[in-house]
């Protein structure tokens, strides 16, 4: 394990844009496109406003988030919203987006579908993960028995997660373990 020390947030926030890009085009370097996953939330936001102005061939990149709650894009909630307002910018603004939110299509329904979309492009290329201050990652509850099933290389690309409790209580998609774990940078 290598610990990495900033002077402050700028730095590390410009450091891991960096470091993103630099995965982002070695996998366009091996590959005619890459697939990029990242988190919602506040944390991602610099990063976001520094990579979207690398110098990259964002036409060749597929963005997703790593989960999403069942939600518009009109919806303070959605890290869909989030994703197109803060990283796909600038540059970025060529990539291709995949939101995981449906309309009109029931939760259960959404993964399948998505599923089909996704599906032929994995594994992954890379993947950005971000923790929630309740411990989740993508969507991911501690404790959570249906995401121990999403585990293995055999599982599906995604899980509709409904938890009571969750505050709020949305219902979500999000990428797998087997999914994010298999991406080939993360």
């Amino acid at each position: 394990m290598r610990f990495e020390e900033y002077p402050d947030r700028d730095m590390l926030m410009i450091d891991l844009a960096n470091h993103l890009a630099g995965e982002i085009n070695s996998a366009l370097m091996v590959n005619d496109s890459a697939s990029f996953a990242v988190p919602g939330g506040s944390t991602p936001g610099p990063i976001f406003d520094v990579l979207s102005a690398a110098d990259l061939d964002w036409s060749k990149v597929l963005v997703m988030p790593t989960d999403e709650r069942w939600v518009s894009e009109a919806s303070p909630d959605s890290n869909a919203a989030l994703i197109r307002g803060r990283l796909l910018t600038d540059r970025a603004a060529a990539a291709s987006f995949m939101p995981f939110y449906l309309e009109g299509v029931a939760l259960e329904d959404g993964a399948a579908l998505l599923e089909a979309q996704l599906g032929p492009r994995l594994p992954l290329s890379v993947v950005l993960l971000g923790m929630g201050g309740d411990m989740h990652t993508a969507s991911l509850f501690p404790g959570d028995a249906q995401a121990v099933g999403y585990n293995h290389g055999t599982s599906p690309t995604f899980a509709p997660i409904k938890m009571p409790g969750l505050a709020p209580f949305v219902s979500r998609m999000t990428l797998t373990p087997a999914a994010l774990n298999g991406a080939m940078s993360k």
